[in-house]
């Protein structure tokens, strides 16, 4: 994935995905579909739109195929998946995605938890799903978010040299870049600095994206915190919809209006109507009726003479 340009930031939207996995009533397809095209309507260009896993443990998900489709057909739109294992990269790549997400946890106990793997088996699952793309596709990417960088709900302490260790790990067995995840929450701004300095010490322009959890209201400051080291992708679900079901505690994800909202407020050019994203809501709550959905720019709506796109001319 090309770099976003210095005052440009790429707003990741994995709603669909992470947000619907982690509710427990399945979204109609047909009003995903309509989630789906509004998100991308108010300018969204990435968008995380399914997970390809048995639809046994995540009957959520059991109509990737059908929503892939759909979001392949608008223009621009990078189509993203997440995959556990190769089997779910075999179906996504069926589909015709664009990008693979793979999630490693950093937490030797998340990692069982998560996806019934070590981390050591994870890493050489992400070189058999390097061969398979390669072999299939090879213009599809391939990133891994490295989950429970910054603490684990399941195992307490994650060790930062365990997290920079995996993410080079991941990078050598063919991801094309690794991302951190605060995947519980328990992240803070000057761990966060910490932590994606050493990641781009380490492997330089493969460190990837900050997927990062307001558990604890510091979704934004933590944001920064990434922006400040360098990082240009991020994460987030429109109304913090979501949190990794196999982690006790792990709730809310970043609201994407609020993220949109402090990054032009800061002069930043995000490609994101603002209008139009609050728009999205309305399909959201329709296929999710009564689902708390949250966001402090929703409720209390733009400042008074406030203009976006400056930076973006």
């Amino acid at each position: 994935m090309q770099a976003p340009l210095q005052n440009h930031v790429l707003i990741s939207e994995v709603g669909p995905r992470d947000g619907l996995q982690s509710v427990s009533r399945t979204m109609a397809t047909d009003y995903k579909l309509r989630w789906i095209t509004a998100l991308y309507d108010a300018g969204l260009r990435e968008i995380e739109v399914c997970s390809f896993v048995p639809a046994k443990h995540l009957p959520q998900m059991a109509d990737g195929a059908k929503v892939v489709e759909h979001a392949l057909s608008l223009p621009g739109l990078t189509v993203m998946a997440l995959v556990p294992n190769r089997r779910g990269a075999q179906s996504a790549l069926k589909a015709g995605v664009h990008k693979l997400t793979v999630p490693v946890s950093a937490s030797a106990a998340h990692s069982l938890a998560n996806v019934r793997k070590t981390r050591d088996e994870m890493v050489e699952e992400i070189r058999a799903i390097a061969a398979l793309r390669s072999e299939l596709a090879p213009q599809v990417q391939l990133e891994v978010g490295i989950s429970t960088a910054f603490g684990c709900t399941l195992q307490g302490d994650v060790p930062e040299d365990d997290v920079i260790r995996l993410a080079a790990q991941c990078v050598a067995a063919g991801a094309d870049e690794s991302g951190l995840s605060d995947t519980v929450g328990y992240a803070n701004p000057t761990q966060v600095r910490r932590l994606f300095r050493r990641l781009r010490a380490e492997i330089g322009d493969r460190a990837g994206a900050a997927h990062m959890h307001n558990t604890r209201g510091l979704g934004l400051a933590n944001c920064l915190a990434a922006w400040d080291e360098g990082v240009r992708t991020f994460d987030s679900s429109l109304g913090g919809l979501g949190g990794c079901p196999y982690a006790p505690g792990a709730s809310g994800n970043v609201v994407t209006e609020d993220l949109v909202f402090m990054f032009e407020a800061m002069g930043l050019c995000t490609g994101v109507d603002i209008g139009k994203l609050l728009a999205a809501r309305v399909p959201l709550r329709a296929g999710l009726p009564g689902e708390p959905i949250y966001g402090m720019t929703p409720e209390a709506c733009l400042p008074k003479g406030f203009v976006q796109g400056v930076a973006c001319v």
